[in-house]
């Protein structure tokens, strides 16, 4: 089985996965309810019970905010709780919509849904500017290294359309993006209510001449191509069915994380180190020569070797080095703090090991992007640098290198509760090397 290049690329650019944010009240539930509503993507039901409640709560017009606003919490408060996954499409693209809440006990939820989108949509209220939780939201879309971004200035209908506000916040916000790296910022005037620059163009701002927000997504590149990433395949299950028709059988399942594996390809299985080849590789029930990126496979190895859940198996040419000393970029989530000393559970692709939080070098301030030195602790929503120590050795890669295998959770081991999203080596946030005046040497592995 072969597969050009331009096939595996077109699969790539037809999805794009994109996360909305913002503050409260900015409406992002109201932008997205406006674009499924204008292109065409509700069904006539769905539309007939939002015009229904809107009708009960006294409102003329439709509440498009209730389309996305799914828990009933959300409706009661008109506030958006948990992040609402959308399916829909248009002649020129699909889309999978992450709307994520803009409560800042909820940023936990935003780096869920950005996790994996390749642009996210930042709302501002064009009444209130560049608030707090805005730069919050620019700043981990920075660390989870979104290679787009749209500022989409809302509630221009509430300011007169004027141009000189719209310019104010791009300028202060693209300004901001840019010292946090962001690569590529597109600012859009909006007015998700009424529906200017959403799907159809404004008339009421004839100074814009730029994409509506469904056209930006639309065109955007989705240039990314994680077929030609470092290969890495997570094992999630050891295949051995011993019966008459498969006695020898011995299968290694999982995700292919990024890049390509073929047949005959010299591999390496980590953290042991041993070396073999793959002797043949199955998906879906029939064996292939090559397989990539997303597709759920076993491979098969030319030599019994130890192989288990957790371990990674990587081309031997690009294997990742081992380490126990994990120094990363983190947003801590959970509402306990994350302090030094902290015995964690760290979890890596499939693999889940014991670890150690054995300094936190820094926290970002989000006000003018400087880091405060050693804070001895994270709370809910901080951003900063930590170094782990682990119990095993770990093949992790970079973060700016592959957003699969270069991230992590720490895990509360009591009850399991996700404590820490992660992203190993160097970002934004990356801090002056600081020299530890004391080591910690209550925790050594």
């Amino acid at each position: 089985m072969s597969t050009s290049t331009t096939e595996l690329g077109l699969a790539e650019t037809t999805l794009l996965r994109f996360a909305t944010a913002g503050s409260v009240d900015d409406g992002k539930s109201t932008l997205v309810g406006r674009l499924l509503h204008d292109s065409k993507s509700v069904l006539a039901d769905q539309l007939e019970a939002v015009e229904r409640v809107s009708a009960s709560r006294g409102q003329d017009a439709p509440d498009l905010a209730l389309l996305t606003d799914g828990l009933r919490a959300e409706r009661e408060q008109g506030i958006t709780i948990d992040v609402a996954y959308r399916y829909f499409a248009t002649p020129r693209r699909r889309f999978i919509l992450a709307d994520t809440p803009g409560h800042v006990q909820y940023t936990r939820n935003m780096v869920t849904g950005a996790s994996t989108a390749e642009l996210t949509v930042v709302l501002v209220d064009a009444r209130n500017g560049v608030v707090e939780q805005t730069r919050r939201h620019a700043a981990i879309a920075a660390l989870l290294r979104v290679p787009h971004v749209v500022l989409a200035v809302n509630k221009m209908d509430l300011v007169g359309y004027q141009e000189s506000i719209f310019a104010g916040i791009a300028e202060e916000f693209t300004a901001y993006a840019t010292e946090l790296g962001v690569p590529e910022v597109t600012a859009i005037p909006i007015s998700a209510l009424v529906g200017d620059n959403v799907v159809e163009p404004s008339a009421n701002m004839d100074w814009y001449g730029g994409p509506t927000v469904l056209e930006h997504l639309e065109t955007v590149p989705v240039s990314h191509d994680l077929a030609h990433c470092h290969a890495r395949l997570p094992v999630q299950y050891v295949i051995r069915p011993q019966t008459a028709e498969h006695p020898d059988y011995r299968g290694y399942a999982g995700q292919i994380a990024a890049g390509t594996f073929h047949v005959g390809e010299p591999v390496t299985v980590l953290p042991s180190g041993r070396t073999t080849t793959i002797s043949g590789i199955d998906l879906l029930g029939r064996p292939v020569d090559t397989a990539w990126t997303t597709q759920s496979v076993t491979l098969l190895l030319a030599d019994d070797i130890d192989v288990s859940r957790g371990d990674l198996i990587v081309p031997t040419k690009d294997a990742p080095a081992t380490t126990q000393d994990v120094e990363a970029t983190v947003c801590h989530v959970a509402d306990q703090p994350l302090t030094v000393g902290h015995r964690v559970l760290l979890k890596h692709g499939t693999r889940t090991v014991k670890a150690v939080v054995k300094d936190i070098p820094s926290r970002l301030t989000l006000d003018d992007l400087s880091l405060h030195p050693h804070p001895g602790r994270l709370v809910a929503n901080d951003i900063g640098r930590v170094k782990i120590r682990t119990a095993e050795p770990l093949p992790v890669d970079s973060y700016a290198d592959s957003r699969r295998t270069g991230s992590f959770i720490l895990i509360d081991p009591a009850d399991g509760t996700t404590l820490t999203a992660g992203m190993v080596g160097e970002s934004f946030a990356s801090p002056e090397p600081v020299k530890d005046e004391s080591e910690d040497d209550g925790w050594d592995f």
